[in-house]
């Protein structure tokens, strides 16, 4: 099985453009010592292609995606910190 996840190019000074697949549900919560994620197909992909912007060249160390339950996160998750760290 092959999947293509579009990866958009990193905006230098303005940073990641963040793109969501319709549909998307993600939740995080912790159970215990361990961090779980929750997704449905189109989340799975969507938090793929964040991390895939990540981890292009040019992107400093640093950058990071903050989610939350205000922002893009469902009712009663944690929040997740997606950072980019240097080479």
């Amino acid at each position: 099985m092959k999947h293509i996840i579009e990866v958009p190019e990193f905006g230098g000074k303005n940073g990641s453009k963040v793109e969501w697949d319709d549909g998307f549900e993600i939740s995080v919560r912790i159970d215990d010592d361990e961090v779980v994620i929750l997704a449905n197909p189109a989340g799975l992909r969507s938090l793929a292609r964040h991390l895939l912007s990540l981890a292009q060249d040019g992107v400093p160390s640093g950058n990071h995606l903050h989610l939350d339950s205000s922002n893009s996160l469902e009712d009663g998750s944690v929040s997740l910190i997606l950072e980019r760290k240097s080479k």
